[in-house]
């Protein structure tokens, strides 16, 4: 399934896919990615040495790296998987906590979502008296909204599948397994201040 995933990202990072063709093949990419997330979890829960919680640290760097951070969270976030954001140098060090299979989702998802962005930042016009970077951050801003509106919405798809009862309670226990593995690293994490606007 995700050679299938691969193969759809691929087309969407085509620069000569038009917006809309590369909205259609992220969408059907994410909806692949996520029945394959609930297969991977019903296969750990009888052989959890399938599929272990683990960790990653995903270097994000400028320009744009805090919403480049941003797009990465509103990835990991809908595929169950939690993110700390380091300062690291003039960007980021994104410290990723999640199962192994959910972990290679956000990545394989993230790594083509960010040529796309490049690829639509390039294509996309500043309006006549925008600050170029303002409006780029804006750009991006909305489009990792909708990318995590569109994941929210093929895992919570994929979890309600009629033909695999028992999904919620497996996804929620996977969930609070990794919770407890970032509390186990930060167990004095605080939340950061909302941004104030350029």
């Amino acid at each position: 399934m995700l050679s299938k995933v691969r193969k759809l990202l691929a087309q969407a990072e085509d620069p000569a896919c038009t917006p809309a063709e590369a909205a259609a093949f992220t969408a059907k990419a994410t909806e692949l990615i996520a029945r394959y997330g609930v297969d991977r979890a019903l296969l750990a829960s009888r052989d959890p040495a399938t599929d272990p919680v683990g960790d990653r640290v995903v270097e994000v760097i400028a320009p744009y790296a805090r919403d480049k951070a941003g797009l990465l969270a509103a990835v990991a976030d809908p595929l169950r998987c939690r993110c700390v954001r380091r300062r690291h140098g003039s960007g980021f060090a994104m410290h990723l906590f999640g199962f192994a299979s959910d972990l290679e989702r956000v990545d394989l998802l993230f790594t083509s979502l960010l040529v796309q962005a490049a690829h639509g930042l390039a294509g996309t016009p500043v309006p006549a008296g925008e600050q170029p970077a303002a409006f780029r951050r804006s750009w991006l801003a909305g489009f990792a909204q909708s990318i995590g509106a569109r994941l929210r919405a093929a895992e919570t798809a994929a979890a309600t599948d009629p033909g695999t009862p028992g999904v919620a309670l497996v996804l929620a226990d996977r969930s609070d397994r990794v919770q407890r593995r970032l509390a186990e690293v930060y167990p004095r994490l605080r939340t950061p201040p909302p941004r104030r606007p350029a």
